[in-house]
């Protein structure tokens, strides 16, 4: 951080950030400069980390090639979230993974109303479920089955957690679709997940409306002879031999 500056004449200052860390520092590093024109370069000092893509024996050559501007410029998808309850805006979030609706410790099944675009679409019986936007497809929505998504492209994941059926599918949907989850039943033991680090109560009839932003996204680096299907097959050992 520059000396001497508050937060407010750094976030005006300040081209570009090195974020150091896992994922999860990334994602904190986000929200920070949500409202600025700041890219950001990750630092991977975590283990399976796909948005800090340097590694510490390559941080040299890739600083230089910053400082050089031998670089592109992705604008990553968020996704915009509106909590409503008794119908009145409580909430307004932006996550750049993915928003999680679950249920705390008790064991028992949340029944989710799903809607597209108002238009309902069914009640989920699950554990909760996942939106992800394309930069999240590779970190908890993942693990639920979801599909590997380019962070270029325009896109979200629907993933249930644990459904109590047979049908329930990982789903992708529009660039220009509202997805809506409506907690059903009397359980008072809802909260949604921001990016797995802020969390927010949910009531029994809240909604919440779930869109890919047009208004705000976050600027990272692509260095140059690397790039997402590089950094796949790195993570998960595609075309290795065994």
């Amino acid at each position: 951080m520059t000396a001497g500056l508050c937060d407010e004449e750094w976030l005006k200052t300040v081209k570009l950030a090195l974020v150091i860390g896992g994922d999860g520092t990334f994602l904190r590093a986000a929200r920070y400069v949500l409202d600025s024109n700041i890219i950001l370069h990750g630092v991977n000092l975590g283990h399976l980390g796909f948005l800090a893509s340097s590694r510490p024996q390559e941080i040299e050559q890739d600083l230089n090639n910053i400082i050089n501007e031998e670089f592109e410029i992705l604008n990553r998808k968020l996704l915009k979230c509106v909590i409503y309850h008794k119908d009145q805006p409580s909430h307004k979030l932006y996550a750049l993974n993915d928003v999680v609706l679950s249920k705390n410790a008790i064991a028992r099944l949340l029944y989710i109303e799903i809607q597209f675009n108002d238009k309902f679409f069914g009640v989920l019986p699950a554990d909760g479920v996942i939106i992800s936007s394309p930069t999240g497809s590779t970190a908890y929505a993942l693990s639920a089955g979801g599909p590997i998504i380019p962070p270029h492209l325009d896109s979200m994941v629907l993933a249930p957690l644990c459904a109590h059926t047979l049908y329930a599918r990982p789903l992708m949907a529009a660039p220009c679709d509202k997805i809506s989850l409506i907690a059903r039943g009397s359980s008072r033991d809802i909260t949604l997940t921001q990016d797995g680090q802020l969390a927010y109560e949910i009531f029994p009839g809240d909604r919440i409306d779930v869109e890919l932003a047009n208004d705000k996204f976050i600027k990272t680096i692509i260095l140059p002879g690397r790039n997402f299907l590089d950094l796949v097959q790195e993570k998960f050992g595609w075309g290795e031999q065994r």
